[in-house]
């Protein structure tokens, strides 16, 4: 089976990390109604603790959190060969929020408020190439 045929069945876990709790609950169901397994994290070491055992193949992440922002869980992750390789698309208010995501190795970004159809054509480019790159 093609990764590039993104099929329900092929059961992509994706990690969302918002600490906006309307923001967490739309964009989660959002996903799983697209056929994605989710999981959820308020922040960023929350997100730490949900990439082992069984590490997701994206995450949709917030910059802008409390207890650990987005930069400083990227930071982390990096540094841990095991998780490094996950592909991050950063959702950000931040004006600079492309600077910030190439600052972090993310593969993607989008400004919130974004549209619903840039998002999941991010997440399903993001799960076929399934490699971290540069910020488009």
């Amino acid at each position: 089976m093609s990764s590039a045929n993104l099929q329900p069945q092929d059961s992509h876990v994706v990690l969302v990390v918002d600490d906006d709790p309307d923001i967490l609950e739309a964009l989660s169901e959002i996903l799983e109604a697209e056929g994605f397994e989710i999981r959820r994290a308020r922040n960023g070491k929350e997100a730490l603790e949900r990439l082992e055992p069984d590490p997701p193949q994206l995450i949709l992440l917030d910059l802008m959190m409390p207890v650990m922002d987005g930069w400083e869980f990227a930071q982390r992750m990096r540094q841990r060969p095991s998780v490094a390789h996950i592909p991050i698309i950063v959702l950000s208010a931040d004006r600079n929020v492309g600077l910030k995501a190439t600052d972090i190795g993310a593969t993607g970004h989008l400004a919130k408020p974004f549209e619903l159809s840039d998002l999941l054509d991010m997440v399903r480019r993001a799960l076929a190439n399934g490699t971290r790159g540069t910020a488009r």
